[in-house]
Parts: structure tokens; sequence; C-alpha cells
């Protein structure tokens, strides 16, 4: 899933269009005579965290003696504090740290656990060592434990978790809602969490269609669209309907955690039970935070019946304890 927004100037918009249809040709012709918007292409905005950046810069400076005494130790810390922010090139840091020994003990698993978190971010140079260090760690370093920053604490019980007043974005088209709340009704997923993710994906832009090759309201890629039946991604009352059942099986297989379902939603499920929480990707981590904003609670009511818990969700609960 992309967590692009579509925003851009009206020109811009119609540029954009022209080279869709450029690009898309017969597919763009198909879908017209279908009945189907043309579909868009939209960019995924570059997601950088500052802060995380300052501390990079610092744990910089102690790893090469620059202006401080040379502390390994210290460095690799502050690597991991901005690594748990998302911050791929503090991960690739902390990979070739320990895989050559550098003021840390020498660890090939964990040099490979910090390659891979950023080769999955686009790193360059960390998607090079990946012919080397082998697959990634089953166990998480102890610096990114507890689970990293944007998740929330898994409740015990769930019973009494109080449906979500629902608040509708003033761009929102009226049928898109009408859609929206009829289809969550029917598959028992609250409304706001639906609006939320449709906002974050396309900004209720029926014909977005993202680098990935995700389209729609709902921003399906070909693999999750198949997995529940879609086969006209840009009729909005298809790809509502396929992704408010994705939700409704990550809710059931989250337990209702918005955290974790926002980020299985952008990032993809197997991620999150490899990491036991919200993966450390910058655009993950600020889509969470975004979800959690728009639906204003931690953990909404789901439907058990969906599908089998996450066998991780003993563990990410260990893991934010």
């Amino acid at each position: 899933m992309s967590a692009a927004s579509w925003s851009m100037p009206f020109s811009s918009r119609i540029a954009a269009l022209l080279v869709a249809c450029l690009l898309l040709g017969t597919g763009a012709a198909r879908a017209q005579a279908e009945g189907d918007p043309v579909p868009v292409p939209i960019q995924k905005p570059a997601v950088e965290n500052f802060l995380a950046k300052l501390i990079r810069d610092e744990a910089a400076q102690y790893e090469n003696g620059e202006g401080v005494p040379r502390d390994g130790a210290r460095a690799a810390a502050l690597y991991c504090q901005a690594a748990r922010m998302g911050d791929a090139q503090s991960q690739y840091n902390l990979g070739w740290m320990y895989s050559h020994g550098r003021g840390v003990e020498r660890s090939d698993a964990t040099a490979a656990f910090f390659f891979h978190a950023a080769a999955e971010q686009g790193l360059p140079q960390a998607i090079r060592m990946l012919s080397t260090v082998g697959g990634p760690s089953a166990d998480l370093p102890e610096c990114m434990l507890p689970a990293v920053p944007g998740a929330t604490v898994v409740a015990q019980g769930r019973t009494g978790v109080p449906a979500v007043p629902l608040s509708v974005p003033a761009n929102a088209p009226a049928h898109i809602v009408e859609l929206v709340k009829a289809t969550a009704a029917e598959m028992k997923v609250q409304p706001q969490l639906v609006l939320a993710i449709i906002e974050a994906e396309s900004n209720f832009n029926a014909a977005a269609l993202s680098p990935k090759n995700a389209r729609g309201l709902m921003q399906l890629i070909p693999e999750t669209a198949a997995r529940f039946n879609v086969t006209r991604p840009y009729d909005p009352a298809q790809n509502i309907r396929g992704g408010v059942s994705y939700l409704r099986w990550l809710l059931a297989y989250f337990q209702g955690d918005v955290a974790l379902v926002a980020a299985a939603y952008n990032a993809g499920e197997g991620a999150v039970n490899r990491y036991r929480g919200v993966p450390p990707y910058a655009e993950t981590l600020a889509y969470v935070a975004r979800i959690l904003r728009r639906v204003g609670a931690t953990d909404v009511p789901f439907d058990g019946a969906a599908t089998a818990v996450s066998p991780q969700m003993r563990a990410i609960r260990a893991a934010r304890r």
C-alpha cells in the first residue's frame, strides 16, 4: 500500500492525466470504455524525520571521533534511537558497525537485521549488501525493543471497546461516504477507520494509481485485489468492498489494534509480524501516526470470526511491556 496523498494543483492534475493516458495507452482507453475513471499516477512524498537526522549526525560524531571522544557504544545507541524512528541511513550504519565489529561486538545476524530494514526502505547501499548478509534475523536486536514509536499498547481485554464517532473529512464526496457507511456496517468495521484509510491512501480520488501499482480509493495492489475478489479496482463500490474486507481481516488478525492494522495496510501484515509491531520504516511510522490522529482511538471493535489471531500477538504484547 501507498501512503501518498493526492493534493496536486489543478494544472498539475491535468498534466498528470495526460501523462497517464500516454503511459497507460490501451489500458486507459479500455477503462474509459468500461466506464471506469482514467488511472492517474500519484507520487509518494519523501518522508524524512529531521529529529532522527539530528540524532544520526550526533551518532556519526561519536562513531568517528569528530569533535568528541570516539565512543562506539554511544554511537550505536544513538543510531538505534534514530533507527527506531525509521531512519534508513542509521539502520544501514548500524548494519555496517555490526558486520565489522566496529565499536560493538560483531554479529552477522544483527547486521543482517539492520541491512534488511534499510533495504526495505529502498536505501541503495543496503540493497547491495543483501547479497552478502543472508536473510534477516528472526530476533529483534535489544535496542529495537520495546516496539518502535507510533505503536500503541495492546489491551488485554477487548470487551466494551466503544465505537468510534464518525467525523467525515470535508473533501469526502457524499456518495463515497454513503458507500463506506453501508459496506462498513455490513462487515462490522468502523467507518471512521475506513474513511481515514481512504483519505491517507488516495484523498478520495477514485482514479489514483501509485508507483507500486496500487489502485483506486483504497489503493489496492493487484495481489490484495485478487485476494478479496476485486476485478474492477477503479469502481468505487468494488474498491471499497475489497479494502473494507481487508480491514475486517486485519482487525481480527491484530485484535482491533489501530496502529498494527494501519501498519499492516501500509507495509503488509508479514512486516508487522516480523518486527513485532509497527515496522521501523519512516513512511509507515508517519502513516500510522496519521491514521491514529484521524481515527482518534487506539483500539476499535472487530469481528473475531474474520480470521485467527496473529501468531505474533503474544510476542508483540511482551515486547511492549
